[in-house]
């Protein structure tokens, strides 16, 4: 078994608690000495002492591993292209960075990106078109909404808590969920429920009545109005949660907001410990919890992948929504999962399969380039506002967690999960990928000279210089 080393990720955690050493080392019994040699890396974390801190810190034995550094380093590689071409900074120096100072490697990571995008930016108004100015930013809005949910693996504790004790108060129950929330939006808030709206929702402070789509599901309705309870009654913590990352009165502190709103809302439906129970007991079987909660597939996924509950944790997922032509309108993660930012995501992954058969849930097995392997299900999902003729919405929902906890899951029934051969090789977009010798590669990779002779051609789409020296 290899050791541990992760001085910089404990030394982070216990400060961001605002623990000394002699505090933490109290908690984990053992000496303020001990826990002085792990942080600066003189001594291996030990088994005993990773289980006191996963206990003491709500966090997952994998937030010390350096498996978890992937979707950091490949962000670094992305960012640094240039560098790594022209041999400044080497795949292996980055992976250091990441591992040892994930907050430096971080600070250069944005660095990096303003950068890109500042020269996107002189680019644009070199050839005559108009300077935008949100080009100065590091990420959109909406891309620091998913990053402000990563940061807190996807999970807002005292959030979920909240959710949880109201859905209590008012019996939340399977099949009595939207006559519960009318009661409660009507007796507390005198807020009448109306399905009278040409838009999905539409809420009128002044004469207190949430106008609903006619078209809406009952499942549907059931979220928007837990949404707007959510606002109601937690508004102030809202904004103490969105506060914490964005100034008020922003564009992201305004999205946060409605983030954690929806994050209520489907912890309000979807109480934890009645979700949670009935996951573990249905072994995630995904068909079999939308039944039981009369809720809709995307709704449950969403909610799966949020079962991270100190001393109460379900499998930790990722969850992601692609549509067609590969964009991402979804990404969120419970674990280290590296999504590629602009689209463009492996074509060898299940999630695209899911087209071809709407309705039927597809099961993968993935290999990353760095060896690790993943457990994905897929399904396509389809939306129409009820007309003939009108464009509907179809998006594949993916959910995946690592094949350490696979075997929790129905979806690994028949599958030899210690079979690394049958893993499918896939990578987090061409761009980035590892792999130089996959025949569906559509770009080439960055930062890799190409081999161009015009005497021979090879299945590699994109042959690398150094690949034959």
């Amino acid at each position: 078994m290899s050791k541990t080393y992760a001085g910089t990720r404990l030394r982070r955690l216990r400060e961001e608690r605002r623990m000394s050493q002699a505090e933490l080392a109290r908690v984990l019994a053992i000496s303020p000495s001990y826990l002085n040699q792990m942080e600066h890396d003189s001594r291996p974390l030990t088994v005993p002492v990773l289980l006191r801190l996963t206990e003491a810190f709500g966090v997952d034995p994998g937030f010390f591993s350096e498996r978890d550094t992937g979707r950091l380093v490949a962000d670094l590689r992305e960012a640094l292209a240039g560098e790594v071409a022209e041999a400044r900074v080497s795949p292996s120096d980055l992976a250091e960075l990441a591992s040892r100072m994930p907050a430096v490697a971080q600070v250069l990571l944005d660095l990096g990106r303003r950068g890109q995008l500042l020269a996107e930016r002189l680019a644009g108004s070199a050839d005559g078109r108009d300077g935008d100015p949100a080009m100065g930013l590091p990420r959109s809005p909406h891309e620091e909404i998913r990053e402000f949910f990563y940061r807190r693996q996807n999970y807002l504790h005292e959030t979920d808590l909240a959710a949880e004790e109201l859905a209590r108060t008012i019996r939340i129950r399977p099949g009595e969920v939207v006559r519960a929330l009318s009661a409660r939006l009507m007796e507390r808030h005198g807020v009448r429920v109306s399905a009278d709206s040409e838009r999905l929702h539409h809420y009128d402070d002044s004469g207190r009545v949430l106008h609903l789509s006619a078209r809406l599901r009952p499942g549907q309705q059931a979220f928007r109005m837990a949404t707007q309870l959510a606002l109601l009654e937690y508004g102030g913590e809202l904004d103490r949660l969105a506060a914490e990352d964005f100034p008020a009165g922003s564009t992201p502190h305004a999205l946060a907001r409605i983030g954690i709103a929806n994050y209520f809302a489907a912890a309000l439906i979807l109480p934890y410990r009645a979700f949670h129970t009935a996951a573990e007991e249905f072994r995630y079987d995904i068909e079999r919890l939308t039944d039981h909660f009369g809720l809709g597939y995307e709704t449950v996924c969403h909610r799966l992948s949020t079962l991270q509950r100190p001393r109460l944790r379900g499998v930790p997922f990722s969850f992601v929504r692609v549509d067609r032509a590969g964009n991402m309108s979804k990404r969120q993660s419970a674990t280290g999962f590296h999504f590629s930012r602009a689209g463009g995501t492996c074509p060898l992954w299940n999630v695209y399969e899911a087209f071809a058969a709407p309705g039927r849930i597809h099961v993968q097995v993935a290999a990353m380039p760095d060896g690790q392997r993943h457990l994905w299900t897929a399904r396509a999902v389809t939306r129409h506002r009820g007309g003939w003729g009108e464009p509907g919405k179809t998006f594949a929902i993916g959910l995946g967690c690592e094949i350490r906890h696979a075997s929790r899951l129905v979806y690994s029934d028949g599958i030899d999960l210690d079979n690394t051969a049958a893993a499918t090789p896939i990578g987090m977009g061409c761009r980035l990928c590892e792999r130089l010798d996959c025949p569906q590669r559509a770009v080439p990779p960055l930062g890799r000279p190409l081999a161009v002779d015009e005497n021979s051609s090879t299945f590699v789409p994109y042959r690398v210089a150094d690949r034959d020296r």
